[in-house]
């Protein structure tokens, strides 16, 4: 991954979703999250002294989510899904580049003597939860967290949708998960059968 392999992938994005119905929703979410891929990507590349837990997080955050929003929009037909296959191969791609990049740890440093003494790790799920996290499920959190943080991205989503994102997880138990998400008045549902979909509860 560098430079100009960034920029060359957003453009060939925006050229891609230039050929999307004008006030489809999906053809600027996409972008948006390119847009985001290429600014925290740029950052990575300046180096370790610029990395922080939250881009990286973020990046590989966002590559999921963009390989989700491009399976939407080969379903829909308004381009070739040959072209739209030929983006997902190169965000894979760098997916694949950055798969070993360490997430950095929040340490506090404790000196005596002017020597190093210890690390002492930060509570790290003080820092990454949300203030809904006290209320998911133990053992689900952290799909639980995804699941908001699509959902906080994508306005409303349906199970199916969602099993493209979470392809090793049946579609019962992410309705089970939905439902729970529901009782904890953290999502709610709208609509029924095969026109049902989740959002965030206002």
């Amino acid at each position: 991954m560098d430079k100009d392999y960034l920029l060359k992938i957003t453009i060939n994005l925006y050229r891609l979703t230039i050929l999307f119905p004008k006030k489809e929703p999906l053809r600027y979410k996409i972008r948006e999250v390119g847009d985001r891929i290429l600014a925290n990507g740029l950052t990575i590349l300046m180096g370790k002294e610029h990395q922080s837990r939250k881009v990286i997080l973020d990046f590989k955050h966002d590559l999921e989510i963009i390989n989700a929003y491009l399976e939407l929009s080969q379903s829909q037909n308004w381009v070739s899904p040959f072209d739209v296959l030929e983006i997902q191969k190169e965000y894979a791609n760098i997916k694949r580049a950055t798969e070993g990049l360490a997430v950095p740890e929040v340490k506090t440093r404790f000196q005596k003597g002017g020597e190093l003494d210890s690390f002492r790790p930060e509570n790290k799920e003080s820092i990454v939860q949300k203030p809904e996290a006290e209320f998911l499920e133990p053992g689900k959190r952290t799909r639980h967290q995804k699941i908001i943080e699509i959902l906080r991205e994508k306005d409303k989503i349906q199970v199916g949708e969602l099993k493209t994102i979470f392809s090793n997880v049946s579609k019962r138990t992410l309705r089970r998960d939905f439902e729970y998400l529901s009782n904890k008045g953290i999502v709610e549902r709208l609509g029924e059968k095969s026109t049902t979909f989740y959002r965030l509860k206002s």
